[in-house]
């Protein structure tokens, strides 16, 4: 869809494309009444079920610690303005404790009752590990020593007795959190079914460009855990195996693509959550 054309019901205008991934076209528009708002326009690729289990999370969510999602046509969706101010933007004017703390309102948030059922097509968490158990497997099997076997063991154990079962987010960190008229809310969510500390983890592992600094700093690691312990009512411990898990669920998505800096960029932050976790 290299043209901006949406369905005429919507009646928007003025269309600026502000974004590309491999999955979507995000384009800025003007409301009927003037106001701004944003299309999501989806390309087709494999993992399309995933954006699409994303409008149902907004669907529900209705507005609540989200975006609202005003509109849905086949792979369109038109999307509340969530504002110009990211959350790693406050980290880098305001200080990472400030941004962590946010992240825990909005967190809570999220967590606030419905009375909507939650969506049909949730994705199970144990799904989205899919990756990492194959690569813990391999390792195995090839006698390779790597971190994957171990944080496969991890993950098993907190798929097997989670703390509670939940609607998440499942891509919650702090590209994803914005500020706008209504305060801060959260876009692009994945809508998995699984326990609540899984959401903390990406945190950990963002800014994406602060991996050598500031996601291995066992006093931010340490600050993290017993923050977003709090706030979910679990234990720091658990919080650090749910980053370590996600951490190497991550960096095998990135052996899978032959994408060595970026896989050993996040073991790098998966050894220094270790390193903190031993102390808990």
């Amino acid at each position: 869809m290299d043209q901006a054309v949406f369905p005429v019901r919507w009646n928007v205008s003025a269309p600026q494309l502000i974004a590309e991934t491999f999955s979507s076209r995000i384009w800025k528009v003007r409301l009927a009444d003037g106001s701004p708002a944003v299309v999501k326009a989806l390309k087709p690729f494999d993992d399309v079920a995933d954006e699409l289990r994303g409008a149902h999370y907004l669907s529900w969510r209705d507005g609540v610690g989200a975006v609202r999602l005003l509109g849905f046509d086949r792979h369109d969706m038109l999307l509340e303005y969530a504002g110009d101010r990211l959350l790693v933007d406050e980290l880098n004017e305001h200080g990472d404790r400030h941004a962590t703390d946010i992240a825990n309102e909005v967190m809570a948030t999220l967590r606030s009752p419905s009375d909507v059922s939650p969506p049909a097509d949730l994705q199970p968490l144990r799904e989205r590990f899919a990756s990492l158990f194959k690569k813990a497997m391999l390792d195995r099997d090839a006698g390779v020593e790597s971190p994957y076997p171990e944080a496969a063991v991890v993950a098993e154990r907190l798929l097997t007795n989670p703390h509670e079962l939940r609607v998440l987010h499942g891509d919650l960190h702090h590209d994803n959190i914005l500020l706008g008229e209504r305060g801060w809310l959260v876009i692009d969510p994945k809508g998995i079914l699984g326990d609540p500390g899984f959401d903390t983890a990406n945190f950990f592992y963002n800014p994406l460009d602060r991996h050598g600094d500031l996601c291995v700093d066992p006093e931010r690691i340490a600050y993290m855990a017993e923050s977003f312990a709090k706030t979910l009512g679990q234990r720091p411990d658990t919080i650090l195996d749910h980053a370590i898990a996600w951490g190497c669920l991550s960096a095998s998505w990135h052996a899978e693509d032959r994408n060595d800096a970026d896989e050993n960029s996040e073991l790098a932050v998966v050894a220094a959550i270790r390193g903190v976790r031993a102390s808990f």
